[in-house]
């Protein structure tokens, strides 16, 4: 049996050597999504974002527990920072989820960065659509932080969290960052720290100062203790509200829609180049235009067209 079809049958084994095979890039993982596919889309996807320290893996362990208690299964996606030694992800932030170890109802996947701009792994998405398969109601991404240029995030959440932590002058942090323009909610965690308060009114004041239409979701700014599971019930239902917003204003079918865009491009990019490069990587052409670059003899753009043109010319076989 594939093991999408063990997958359907509840084979989490089969669902982590998937994902692993899709963080690997290997060919043969795409048949399995091809079968996944069909029985995708009815995940609540939430995002957890926010700047190193902020307390994200705690909150996200004490999200999976609240949902849990209302009988929802979970499947959390933790973005980590990649090993210099194993390439792979460092896992250090995700002890603090271990006593949902033995939860059937608990499926966890840590994701290295790899080097990928964005804030996500590549497999971020894919990985999604896999816990989603196996029938998780609620599906957690922990982006490893958030800068300028870490706001995939909002692009793959139905609901995106900005995590903040008084101290760490987030306030100018935020502005500086655009975070937000991507926060559908805002946590200021670790609340019982001198200056958290602050931190809360100077949020809510600049949330304040945000153009708004008629009918557009207005972002809150809640405070937590993750660490001693306060505030974390107010957090659920407010994410709750944000859903059933998205879903009576006709917001979460078009975030679906740009979300399907988004995959079929990447995709189709990935594939692309892969087809491309890898065609005159292997018969030796990429070498010689490397040569006649740096001899001057031709230039990057006609050498781009010319590839193209050989590569999709009638009759080009497509690498297997």
């Amino acid at each position: 049996m594939s093991l999408a079809g063990r997958i359907l049958e509840g084979d989490l084994r089969a669902a982590a050597r998937l994902m692993r095979d899709l963080d690997d890039g290997f060919r043969s993982a795409a048949d399995e999504m091809k079968q996944l596919f069909p029985r995708t889309g009815r995940a609540f996807i939430l995002g957890i974002t926010g700047p190193p320290g902020a307390g994200k893996s705690t909150l996200v362990d004490q999200l999976t527990a609240a949902y849990r208690r209302r009988g929802n299964t979970v499947g959390v996606v933790a973005i980590d920072p990649t090993s210099p030694f194993t390439g792979g992800a460092i896992l250090g932030d995700r002890i603090r989820m271990n006593r949902h170890a033995d939860d059937a109802g608990v499926f966890i996947r840590s994701l290295a960065t790899r080097g990928h701009m964005g804030g996500l792994s590549r497999s971020t998405g894919d990985v999604v659509n896999v816990m989603d398969a196996m029938g998780m109601d609620v599906v957690i991404i922990e982006t490893v932080g958030v800068g300028q240029d870490e706001i995939d995030i909002v692009r793959m959440a139905h609901t995106t969290v900005v995590v903040s932590v008084p101290g760490l002058g987030d306030d100018i942090q935020a502005i500086k960052a655009g975070v937000l323009e991507i926060g559908d909610l805002f946590i200021v965690n670790k609340a019982d720290r001198d200056g958290a308060e602050r931190t809360a009114r100077e949020l809510a004041a600049m949330l304040e100062m945000k153009q708004t239409k008629p009918g557009d979701w207005q972002p809150k700014v809640l405070m937590t203790e993750a660490s001693r599971n306060c505030g974390i019930e107010e957090m659920v239902e407010e994410i709750g509200n944000h859903r059933r917003h998205l879903v009576e204003s006709g917001a979460l079918e078009r975030i679906c829609e740009e979300r399907s865009v988004r995959h079929f491009m990447d995709l189709l990019k990935e594939r692309l180049f892969a087809e491309v490069y890898g065609h005159i990587r292997v018969n030796g052409r990429f070498r010689e235009i490397v040569e006649e670059m740096t001899s001057r003899r031709t230039d990057p753009y006609s050498a781009v067209e010319r590839v193209i043109a050989e590569r999709f010319a009638a009759g080009a076989t497509p690498l297997s």
